[in-house]
């Protein structure tokens, strides 16, 4: 064999050892990269995780509440629903769930009153208007009585007042 032919053999073998070299470097770096991704990705789940258990929490807590206070009275149920309603389609279940079906009392009265002028709203209306829409929520008040105090005794079970929260006003 002539020299030419080891020389360019040995430079062949120099090229394609120092591209595997660094083609291995690029792996290497590939695999920390993608570790620090991994790592990186279940730091941000575990915080929307605290958060999301953070804000139920809140949310259960003000449910809570509420539900108490209206099985006690010192809430009309039109008002409690349409706060409930609102509090609880914010809670993250961890399946999927039907409200409507769960809760079918405040699903109903929600459904009645969740049209009605509130607050600054009414005053645009006639007080013949205001009496007649204070009426048919009376009426529906007093029609689901019993179905809205079955959901608030299921609301105030399933959802538990955070232990040092300042809504424990009834225990």
């Amino acid at each position: 064999m002539s020299i030419t032919w080891v020389l360019l053999i040995a430079l062949g073998v120099i090229i394609v050892a120092s591209l595997s070299f660094y083609a291995g470097k690029l792996l290497w770096q590939l695999k920390v990269q993608k570790a620090k991704i991994a790592s990186k990705q279940i730091e941000q789940q575990a915080k929307l995780q605290k958060a999301r258990e953070k804000r139920n929490a809140n949310l259960a807590d003000s449910i809570n509440l509420i539900a108490r206070a209206m099985k006690e009275k010192q809430c009309e149920y039109s008002e409690g629903c349409l706060r409930i309603w609102v509090l609880i389609s914010q809670y993250s279940f961890d399946k999927e769930v039907i409200l409507s079906d769960i809760y079918p009392g405040i699903y109903q009265m929600y459904e009645e009153v969740k049209d009605m002028p509130t607050h600054e709203s009414r005053k645009k209306y006639s007080k013949k208007d205001i009496f007649k829409m204070d009426k048919q929520r009376w009426r529906a008040e007093e029609h689901l009585e019993s179905a809205i105090i079955i959901d608030c005794e299921k609301l105030a079970t399933e959802f538990q007042a955070l232990p040092n929260s300042e809504n424990v006003v009834f225990q």
